[in-house]
């Protein structure tokens, strides 16, 4: 692939798998979401030199006629565009149909009329729920444990269908818990060190007991990158993950010794998510992209959160840290 289409190019992982692209070499369209700040999200951030390199179509996902304007003569589509946010898909649920399902449909229905030559679709490892087994392999069940993983699982059926009924070079990709620089701080890791960078003595979280498994960012955006390099990918569902799990209590007292060592965890009523929602235990399999791929991980868990306590040091003023953000 020469040309190559990022959905969700202004996101955390979609600006860092962009980066990667044009570092090996590929030209990128970059698909941003149309807004009146004429913003490209994490994309503004990034060194002048190599933006000018990225062509920038701003859009909807939502929307059939962009989708398919934004999808012309590229070779292939990474397609990252999605709401991830889980306790934001308990209220606003309809908002994850149209973005998650329509969206996806939207980039399969056009890579088809367009033949394009390879599709990677985006999952996440919460479409398995809480683990049956471990480590979690890719025939795992799947269960929707809330709104937002519901429409992920249903993205992903949709996905499936487009390869078994018109042959299409798809693959879905799962990653496993993606963390790093440029992350919301919807997601716990920046929630702690945000809430530790800023001063606080109490630091607010939810469950504590539940485990999963994290990818440092550029582990996931190589990830991407090698199961496209492969054609014993297509037509198969393929996690990245590094089969190593941790506590998210754990977590929070590792980050505390590094960053305020006086600090302690208090819970927070509103960040539990419903007791039947939680998913308990998350634990990937790595085997199968070792196998059909070239990729390992290139960061120990301890690197990873070195860069990432760095980055937020030098960038808490984007963050709100006295909110909690859903």
């Amino acid at each position: 692939m020469q040309t190559i289409l990022v959905t969700g190019a202004d996101g955390f992982i979609g600006s860092h798998l962009t980066e990667e692209l044009l570092k090996q070499g590929h030209k990128v369209k970059a698909f941003a979401y149309y807004n009146s700040f004429n913003s490209w999200g994490w994309l503004d951030r990034l060194p002048k030199e190599i933006m000018k390199e990225v062509e920038v179509f701003t859009g909807d996902i939502r929307d059939p006629n962009g989708v398919r304007e934004a999808m012309k003569d590229v070779d292939g589509v990474f397609h990252l565009a999605a709401l991830i946010a889980i306790p934001f898909s308990y209220h606003s649920p309809d908002t994850y149909v149209d973005t998650n399902i329509k969206g996806t449909l939207n980039v399969l229905q056009a890579a088809k009329d367009l033949g394009t030559s390879r599709v990677l679709i985006t999952s996440t490892s919460e479409v398995y729920g809480t683990a049956q087994y471990v480590p979690i392999d890719e025939k795992h069940p799947y269960q929707g444990q809330s709104p937002y993983s519901a429409t992920k699982i249903g993205a992903d059926r949709l996905a499936e269908s487009f390869y078994r009924s018109f042959n299409m070079p798809i693959t879905i990709v799962r990653p496993f818990n993606t963390y790093g620089p440029r992350q919301s701080a919807r997601a716990v890791i920046p929630t702690i060190i945000t809430q530790l960078l800023a001063g606080k003595e109490q630091i607010e979280l939810g469950s504590l007991t539940p485990t999963r498994d994290f990818n440092y960012v550029k582990d996931t955006a190589n990830g991407f990158i090698e199961i496209a390099k492969s054609d014993k990918t297509i037509g198969e569902e393929i996690n990245i993950a590094t089969q190593q799990e941790i506590s998210i209590g754990h977590l929070a007292k590792e980050l505390i010794r590094q960053i305020s060592p006086e600090a302690r965890i208090v819970c927070d009523e509103q960040r539990l998510r419903p007791e039947k929602s939680e998913v308990n235990r998350l634990l990937g399999s790595n085997e199968k992209i070792k196998r059909l791929t070239n990729w390992k991980p290139q960061y120990t868990f301890e690197q990873g959160l070195a860069e990432t306590i760095e980055f937020f040091r030098h960038n808490l003023d984007k963050y709100k840290t006295d909110i909690y953000n859903i």
